[in-house]
């Protein structure tokens, strides 16, 4: 199959395979002989030399071994042949062959004919040699100058630019090439060569913002391909032309200027970019303002560089509360700001002016008027309103208020509501109407910043406010408080201590002040509730325990008759002075020592609730009786406050000993008192400790310890004890329970109740006597024989059963069943007789017959009752009966 893959020029290329035979050339101009018809080679991919090329017309054409095509003689358009040049590759090893067709089409244009060589292109020639290949002498600064190539060029193309030659084509035939960006390489197609003239095009536009230049290389070759020359370098410069506008970064620049701001102030800079060259007046820019909005005070408020694009201002009169932003536009120009030639464009600069100080802030009143109730914190009197032009919510709007007069205590402040820029006129300090009914105060009002330099506060930034304080009924207060008075302890009831009164504020009102008693924790004081005199109800004891540190604290409370009405606390503190009211005794009051002598001594002191000097020193001393106590004891006075007590014998019994201990204060006053020293007498080791048992229990454990552990232990044995009662009345009462309500253990001990059936006329008429308990039933031998029932057991004498209370407890229930149950079990003559159930006589004329009888004519003599073993122990007694054999 033949595929065509490649058309160029008069050429077209064809192959059978495009995996065995490879193609790849471009055309030739001219068709000399020994010319390329095209660089056209036919490729053997790889096969190393085996493959072997023909030409179908060896008279016109002939093929290389390296796949290259040449013409054979001088060709013509009236002697190419109409019939495609035919090409076959054979392999050698394989003898695999492909084929494919070379068709020759009229050239175009300046491949119709060989080469018109123009007079006027420059021409490059390489730098020159020998033929032997060294090279002769050159200049060192030999270069090539580079080639400058307009943009945008309207053609016609290919477009010469310039001819390359070498000293070598005028003995041999050469083939010129070039190489690098914009011929072979990306983007290619941008230049070609003549390969036989050496004529170096152009083929397309060239855009200088995309390429500004070309770096290419130059190669000639004979026509074996062969290099005749080293490659020279050429730079191709391309040219800028005016072909871009200026654009600007931004379309819309926003800048801002201080009102008020001297000419000359800088406001901010526009910059625009031009893709041509900066180098040339294509890329210069020249910036202008063409319009300004709004055109006052001035229409020429700002200029611009035309140049830097900076922007200043060139007018006073800046003033944001009447113009408070401008709107400029802004051209840019190329060429250097040419008007005919250059190119341009525009864009908007905003100027916002801001705001500076420079309006003060201005009372909307010269006096403001507050009133307030006296005692009041931390309450808003007035609002102060001021009016300012500055921007709003900036330091130059915000007010700060300040009082300059007219409060010299600092009971008034002034803060900003941030939100309305108000001044609050706050009290920080109690006001008293007794003091001072009014206040009139001199606020003035400022700006969070200082105003502009030459601006002055206006009369209107002060103002008066009138303040009219409100008398309310206050609190009564208590003076002093707390109060406090010193008295002896013992004062006796109805006795007068103080008087305590309060004070009331409202001077000007006429109230007056009743008391009353609050706290009096031991009750020891009363108040008369119109003159606040205080009396003792009982006698004051600085020993008791309402008392610490011999303060005792009461509380009155002060009422007055004012609407509404109100009320104050005072405290009254009482300093109770010691007296000797209180005996001392002796501690510790148990103690204990070996039967001999050493060791045998205890140190005692004294207890005394009294202060000194109504307490220690104390004398410590024996008592007469009983007489053995200073025949077997003695005392020793250590100190002041402390003594020695100690065996005065050799040896002592065991026990305990109370030992009387008269001890004596130092009061005025002296008291007295007869204290008892519990002294354990006990057998000591080596060390002087007790070793029996007593005294274990008494060192460790009071009599009254235990007693309580002997009084716990008690009560636990009878708590156990009654739990151990109740949980085995609870057991009975179960057992109880279950035989009563488990129908399934023993159908026939059970309490059954049965429906009525209605058997007959004579089952109708119930005997109630019968149902009564077992032991007030009567005896089978009374009752008639004619009304005897066919299952009752036989008359013989009765088996001991268990006989039952009229009124039984429960649980007594339960054991006299199950003692009923034993003796039925044991009862030889009992099956099949129920012992414990009681039937009514059900009549002897009914036709249904006995339920319960176990001879009927339906049971079989022969019927197998075996199976009654499995049933428990209560129907083996039936098995045995029934199912034995007939003997």
């Amino acid at each position: 199959r033949h595929r065509p893959i490649y058309t160029s020029g008069r050429i077209r290329k064809t192959f059978v395979d495009p995996l065995s035979v490879c193609l790849a050339g471009c055309l030739s101009v001219c068709l000399s002989p020994n010319s390329f018809v095209s660089i056209l080679r036919f490729v053997d991919c790889g096969r190393g030399g085996l493959v072997r090329f023909e030409c179908s017309n060896p008279s016109d054409f002939r093929i290389e071994a390296d796949g290259v095509v040449y013409a054979a003689r001088s060709l013509h358009l009236s002697t190419l042949p109409a019939s495609p040049l035919v090409i076959k590759a054979r392999d050698s090893t394989t003898q695999q062959q492909w084929e494919t067709q070379v068709r020759l089409t009229p050239p175009t244009n300046s491949e119709a004919a060989p080469p018109v060589m123009s007079k006027d292109l420059k021409e490059i020639v390489f730098p020159s040699r020998r033929t032997d290949g060294q090279l002769i002498r050159m200049k060192r600064d030999w270069v090539i100058p580079p080639i400058n190539v307009p943009e945008n060029s309207r053609g016609p193309f290919p477009q010469e630019l310039v001819r390359i030659r070498s000293d070598h084509d005028k003995n041999r035939s050469l083939r010129y090439s070039v190489t690098g960006p914009g011929a072979d390489q990306p983007p290619t197609g941008i230049f070609i060569i003549n390969p036989i003239s050496g004529e170096l095009s152009v083929n397309k536009p060239l855009d200088r913002e995309h390429i500004s230049s070309f770096h290419l290389r130059a190669h000639a070759v004979d026509l074996n391909g062969n290099q005749v020359e080293n490659p020279i370098d050429i730079v191709i410069n391309v040219i800028d032309m005016n072909d871009n506008r200026p654009e600007f970064i931004h379309q819309i620049w926003n800048g801002t200027v201080p009102e008020g701001s001297k000419p000359g102030t800088f406001v901010m800079t526009v910059t625009s970019v031009d893709k041509d060259d900066p180098k040339t007046a294509n890329g210069m820019l020249r910036y202008k303002i063409l319009s300004q909005n709004p055109e006052s005070p001035s229409s020429n408020m700002f200029t611009i560089n035309n140049k830097t694009g900076g922007i200043i201002t060139v007018a006073a009169g800046l003033d944001r509360e009447k113009v408070p932003q401008y709107t400029l536009i802004i051209q840019a120009t190329d060429m250097e700001g040419n008007p005919m030639y250059g190119l341009s464009n525009t864009a908007t600069a905003v100027i916002k002016v801001t705001d500076i100080n420079d309006n003060p802030p201005e009372f909307t009143a010269e006096t403001f008027f507050g009133e307030v109730p006296e005692n009041r914190v931390n309450v808003i009197v007035a609002n102060l309103t001021v009016t300012d032009k500055d921007q709003p919510n900036t330091p130059a709007w915000n007010a700060v208020y300040k009082i300059t007069g007219g409060d010299p205590t600092g009971r008034f402040s002034v803060p900003t509501d941030p939100t309305t820029n108000e001044g609050l006129v706050t009290v920080v300090k109690p006001i008293d109407y007794e003091i001072s009914r009014t206040y009139v105060l001199t606020v003035e009002a400022k700006n969070e910043v200082p105003l502009a330099r030459g601006i002055h506060f206006p009369r209107q930034s002060t103002a008066t406010v009138s303040i009219r304080v409100i008398d309310v009924n206050e609190s009564p207060y208590f003076e002093p408080n707390p109060k406090l008075i010193k008295l002896e302890e013992g004062m006796i009831p109805e006795s007068a201590l103080t008087t305590f009164t309060a004070q009331d504020p409202d001077r000007f009102m006429q109230q007056t002040l009743r008391y009353s008693k609050l706290s009096d924790p031991a009750n020891w004081l009363r108040i008369d509730p119109n003159t606040g005199r205080i009396t003792t109800i009982a006698i004051l004891d600085r020993e008791s325990p309402y008392v610490k540190n011999s303060l005792y604290n009461a509380t009155f409370m002060a009422s007055d008759n004012g609407v509404p009405p109100a009320s104050g606390t005072g405290t009254l503190q009482i300093y109770l002075l010691d007296i000797n009211d209180n005996a001392p005794s002796v501690f510790p009051q148990e103690a204990e020592v070996c039967e001999k002598p050493e060791p045998n001594a205890i140190n005692i002191t004294a207890l005394d609730g009294d202060l000194n000097p109504n307490a220690g020193p104390f004398a410590f001393e024996l008592a007469h009786r009983p007489s053995d106590v200073r025949r077997n004891w003695t005392i020793t006075r250590l100190s002041g406050d402390y003594a020695q007590l100690s065996l005065k014998i050799g040896f002592l019994e065991s026990g305990i000993y109370e030992i009387p201990i008269i001890i004596t204060d130092s009061g005025n006053l002296p008291m007295s008192n007869t204290s008892y020293l519990r002294v354990k007498v006990c057998q000591c080791d080596i060390n002087g400790d007790c070793t029996d048992q007593q005294h274990i229990m008494a060192a460790g454990l009071g009599t009254g310890a235990i007693i309580s552990i002997l009084l716990c232990i008690i009560i636990l044995l009878i708590l156990v004890l009654l739990f151990v009662v109740w949980m085995k009345r609870r057991d009975k009462e179960r057992q109880a329970k279950q035989l009563l309500i488990d129908p399934e253990d023993d159908v026939r001990d059970n309490i059954l109740k049965y429906d009525e059936e209605g058997g007959g006329e004579e089952d109708q008429d119930y005997d109630l006597s019968q149902l009564q308990q077992p032991d007030t039933i009567e005896p089978d031998a009374i009752k008639p024989v004619g009304i005897r029932r066919l299952d009752e057991r036989p008359l013989h004498p009765e088996p001991q059963y268990p006989m039952r209370s009229a009124a039984p407890h429960p649980g007594d229930i339960g054991d006299f069943i199950n003692e009923g149950l034993k003796a039925a079990d044991n009862d030889p003559t009992a099956p099949p007789y129920d012992s414990l159930l009681v039937f009514d006589y059900e009549g002897s004329g009914s036709t249904a017959g006995s339920l319960s009888s176990l001879n009927s004519s339906s049971s079989g003599g022969d019927q197998d009752y075996d199976y009654l073993n499995d049933w428990g122990p209560r129907f083996r007694k039936l098995a045995d009966m029934y199912g034995g054999s007939d003997d």
